[in-house]
């Protein structure tokens, strides 16, 4: 029987991270990364960008064998895990193959989500998820004249954005009444909106599809569930993920959304945890467990992770989840830290030629902050949020100057 001190199922951030810190304090112990993914550790937040053809699927890759070697990790690929056997310590993985573990690690990451639409699983369509997907995607859009895209999330938008500049037409179909829900606000939304309609994108917000049927000439008809009917030859689906969860059915891990953790990403059962997009961890603003999918969790919940499977007795607890989120678009640049609204707070908003910038405040401190083409690094408020610093004495000057005067603050706490 196959055995191993650590099993790493994934291997993207959380992953990755959960190697380099298990290695910081066990430099011999067996490491198995498991996945899914045929090809070496990649980062999907690269994928648009394999699917426009400024990135190759070589660079996207976010560790090589190279240093798999140098940190003893024995790398799976193909591997999926198909069950989880928590009272006897071991996984069986897809092809059959059992392996013993001292400790477990899940960082299976998500998948994307199909929405329920009739005759969706007989149509040809895209999802971009993986390398596969991505280059799939772009072989398609060579020969597509007009594309359909479900979901006007970061995903859907930069594919659209792709598309319309390799000459095809597009429609963008979202069943939310703004573009980037979660992400902004109604006014900064609608400005990003104006921006695609005005490069010839059709968006249509507030609407869902019904059903999708073949039509003679190789494209498709898609009826919404308003009454009206788009057709297209090109169909991607952009409408969110989902956790990859399925092989723990049967192994008593408390799932939610996701995989329920603690502050040290421990599930409900002994030596098992969860870190990146299949966690469901606490919120840092109001400590309520949720899934937040964005790489900086990742890093930070596979770091933690490894430390305590090692037994670091220096680990830091997760502190919780802040949304934070960049997004280039048309030659404009978006970012999106924290909370868009909250009861009680101060909210700062100012707008206009082609900009715009909100600051929620609370008690004195920075609880979120969007904004379109101005200069505010989006790290360095992560940062603010994450401190809790206290703005009081310089708040007049960090709302009519944030990027400038965190800087300041920051490099206080730097030195």
């Amino acid at each position: 029987m196959n055995q191993t001190t650590y099993l790493i199922a994934g291997s993207s951030h959380a992953a990755i991270e959960a190697v380099a810190a298990i290695r910081m304090v066990d430099p011999e112990g067996e490491v198995v990364m498991a996945t899914a993914d045929q090809r070496l550790p990649y980062s999907p937040t690269i994928l648009p960008y394999v699917v426009s053809g400024r990135t190759s699927p070589e660079t996207a890759t976010l560790r090589g064998a190279a240093w798999l070697e140098a940190n003893r990790v024995r790398f799976l690929a193909a591997s999926p895990i198909a069950e989880v056997q928590p009272d006897q310590r071991q996984v069986r993985m897809a092809d059959g193959a059992v392996w013993r573990y001292e400790r477990l690690l899940l960082a299976t990451g998500a998948r994307p989500a199909l929405p329920p639409i009739a005759g969706l699983a007989a149509q040809p369509h895209h999802v971009l998820r993986t390398v596969e997907d991505a280059l799939a995607l772009q072989a398609a859009i060579a020969g597509a004249r007009q594309a359909v895209i479900l979901g006007a999330g970061l995903v859907g938008l930069h594919a659209a954005e792709t598309m319309r500049k390799a000459g095809l037409g597009v429609t963008v179909i979202e069943q939310k009444s703004q573009v980037l829900p979660g992400y902004f606000d109604g006014e900064a939304s609608r400005m990003i909106e104006k921006a695609f309609r005005d490069h010839g994108i059709e968006m249509v917000m507030g609407e869902t599809a019904a059903a999708v049927e073949a039509q003679d000439d190789k494209g498709f008809r898609l009826q919404l569930a308003g009454g009206g009917e788009r057709a297209g030859d090109l169909l991607l689906i952009a409408a969110g993920v989902r956790p990859v969860t399925d092989f723990l059915a049967g192994s008593g891990v408390d799932l939610g959304q996701g995989v329920l953790v603690d502050a040290r990403m421990r599930t409900s059962v002994p030596n098992v945890w969860a870190a990146g997009d299949v966690a469901q961890a606490d919120r840092f603003l109001d400590g309520v467990k949720a899934m937040a999918g964005i790489l900086p969790n990742a890093v930070e919940q596979g770091r933690i992770a490894g430390a305590d499977m090692a037994g670091d007795s220096a680990v830091k607890p997760f502190p919780g989840s802040v949304p934070l989120n960049t997004f280039a678009y048309f030659g404009n640049h978006a970012i999106s830290v924290g909370a868009l609204d909250e009861a009680g707070a101060v909210i700062e908003t100012h707008a206009g030629d082609g900009c715009y910038i909100r600051l929620v405040i609370a008690e004195g401190r920075l609880r979120g902050i969007s904004a379109i083409n101005h200069v505010v690094d989006a790290g360095l408020m992560w940062q603010l949020i994450l401190r809790r610093i206290d703005l009081a004495p310089v708040l007049q000057d960090f709302l009519a100057r944030p990027h400038e005067i965190g800087r300041v603050l920051m490099s206080r706490l730097w030195r």
